[in-house]
This record gives structure tokens, C-alpha cells and sequence, in this order.
């Protein structure tokens, strides 16, 4: 396996230092962030594009660093639609996968993206449930007349560039577990979407990830190493728990006036480093049914537990994923 990092926890320092960082990790994989909900702090994608930078000196960085660039994140909502917000995140879609066929990148990560739930509205409709019709009819539309037409234009954008884009399954989006990726590819008909199987965002919803990378086979391409902790608050608020509060002081901004909520107090589930919500036994069992798959698939650590710091939470995941690989 290629084990390494998603790099937008360390933005705040200069892509050299950054793949050090990872190199003093003991890992050897980098997913670069390119767009969508955040910037493209290392990668500079307008000077490749417009051919003021060479690919070949931006990749000289990963090989004097010990790392390769092994995928682009362009995580966001390409579907949103805040004219604001949408179309600037599907531009960076777009791009991303340009971009990639440049560098000889394989694997684009983002998000399938979700539509309003009517048309001509500007908020986005989460279907997940749809158990009576007003619900499923809306879902419906937004598969029909927004997600599907999108998503085989990007399926031959990515065909063009030969490039896979990896859909993370996450809630807020069209697809959001295996079932709903598998109706995408079917309707889409599409030969260049995988899955990035993170498994963080299954825990949460009851589904298993071996489970899933074994029923969903090779249209698993990525994969993202975070963990997901259950609490005790779950018996009480579900996990469906909506206690999410505007942040009022420097909010991270998502496109448009959206910005990123704060988790509620004493939530019923968290993002946490790999180990904290289960065992390493748990990790050894995922990365060899990753394995089965493709025996180099890059499996990146992405960094979302806020009772870590930085360096702290990479390097309690980085020893998870290291022990987790040695046992494979």
C-alpha cells in the first residue's frame, strides 16, 4: 500500500515542509488539496495550467522529498445551487482533472455534489430517506435533471485526461453510501468514477467498510484513513444529532455566505485519529481488503480530530496505519 497524507491539515506550511513532514512520518504518499470548499495552497494549479510552470519541476519537489503525489482533492459541491457556490466548484472540478492528466495523477477525489430539491431553488435538498413521495419525487429530479447530466460529463472529461475520479460518499451529497455510488455509475453509465472509500463517514451511518470495499470491489480506486468515534450522547441525540452552532469569529468559508458550523458540545459522534474509535486490528482488516483490490492503492491519513493538534494527530494515526500495514 502507499500510506501518506492528505495534505490541507499542513497549508500552513510550504509544500517542501510539508512532504517532510510526511517523510519524518515514516509515510511516502501525498493527496494534494486543488479546489472546491478549500484553496490550492500546494499546487500552484493556474501557472501549470497556462504553462508557467512545469509539471516535471513541480514534481522534482515530491521526488527530492521521498514522496509521490499520489491524488488531487477537489472536495466540494459542484451541484450547489448558490450561483455562487456551484458552478466556481465545478470549475475547479473541471480543471482538476486537466491538471491531473498534466502530472500523470491517476486519481481525482471529490464529492458527487448535491442539487436544490426543486427547481429554480438555491438551497440544497438532502434526500437520504425519501419514505414518502414529496421526498423520493424530489430526489428523483435532482438524479434526473442535475446529477446524472453532470456526472457523465465529468465521467468523459476524466476519460479524456486518463484520469479516475474517486467519489468520497459523504452525507449532504447525492451519493452517500454504496448503494447510491452504484446508482450514479449505472445511470451515468459511467467508466471513469470509483469510490474513495473513507471509511469515517460509514461508521456513523451503521455501514461496515470491509463490508462495503469487499461488496463495491474494483470500483474502489482511494482510500482515506480517518476514524470515526461513537459517544455516549448517541443513545440520547442519535447520531443524526443537528446541535451544529454558526461559528461568529473567523468561520472557515465554503463559497458564497456558507460557512463551516461548529460540532454540537458533547456530540453523539466525532472525527478522531485512527486507533480512537477502533482498533488497530480494525485498520489491518480494512487495508488488506484494500489490498485485495490493487495492492498499491493509496490510502492517505486525512486529519479531523479536534482534540489533536497537528502533528500530534498525524503521527497517532501515521503509527495506526504503519503497525495496521506491518500486520497485513
Amino acid at each position: 500500500m502507499e500510506l501518506g497524507v492528505y495534505t490541507a491539515i499542513l497549508h500552513d506550511q510550504p509544500l517542501p515542509a510539508a512532504l517532510a513532514v510526511i517523510r519524518d512520518l515514516g509515510l511516502t504518499g501525498a493527496e494534494i488539496n486543488s479546489g472546491g470548499f478549500l484553496p490550492a495552497e500546494h499546487l500552484p494549479i493556474d501557472a501549470l495550467l497556462s504553462g508557467e510552470a512545469s509539471p516535471r519541476d513541480y514534481l522534482r519537489v515530491f521526488d527530492d522529498a521521498g514522496v509521490r503525489l499520489t491524488g488531487l482533492n477537489c472536495n466540494g459541491n459542484p451541484l450547489h445551487p448558490d450561483p455562487r457556490i456551484g458552478p466556481a466548484h465545478a470549475r475547479d472540478l473541471r480543471r482538476t482533472i486537466e491538471v491531473a492528466g498534466l502530472l500523470g495523477v491517476r486519481r481525482v477525489v471529490t464529492m458527487s455534489g448535491l442539487p436544490a430539491a426543486e427547481p429554480g431553488g438555491t438551497v440544497p435538498g438532502w434526500n437520504p430517506m425519501p419514505f414518502e413521495s414529496t421526498y423520493s419525487d424530489a430526489r428523483d429530479r435532482q438524479w434526473a435533471e442535475v446529477g446524472v447530466p453532470f456526472w457523465r460529463e465529468i465521467d468523459a472529461l476524466a476519460a479524456e485526461h486518463g484520469v479516475t475520479v474517486c467519489i468520497e460518499m459523504h452525507q449532504f451529497n447525492l451519493v452517500f453510501n454504496p448503494g447510491s455510488f452504484e446508482r450514479l455509475v449505472e445511470r451515468a453509465g459511467a467508466t471513469n468514477l470509483g469510490v474513495e472509500m473513507d471509511p469515517s463517514h460509514l461508521f456513523w451511518q451503521g455501514i461496515d467498510p470491509v463490508a462495503a470495499i469487499e461488496h463495491l470491489g474494483g470500483l474502489v480506486c482511494h482510500a482515506a484513513a480517518k476514524d470515526t468515534r461513537i459517544n455516549p450522547a448517541a443513545r440520547i441525540h442519535g447520531v443524526l444529532d443537528d446541535r451544529h452552532r454558526r461559528v461568529a469569529d473567523n468561520p472557515i468559508r465554503l463559497g458564497g455566505d456558507a460557512t463551516l458550523n461548529a460540532w454540537p458540545e458533547n456530540a453523539a459522534w466525532d472525527f478522531v485519529a485512527l486507533g480512537k474509535g477502533h482498533d488497530q486490528a480494525f485498520w489491518t482488516d480494512f487495508l488488506r481488503a484494500l489490498s485485495k483490490i490493487d495492492p498499491d492503492m493509496a490510502v492517505n491519513i486525512e486529519h479531523e480530530d479536534v482534540e489533536l493538534g497537528q502533528r500530534e494527530g498525524l503521527e497517532v494515526a501515521a503509527n495506526v496505519l504503519r503497525a495496521a500495514a506491518a500486520d497485513l
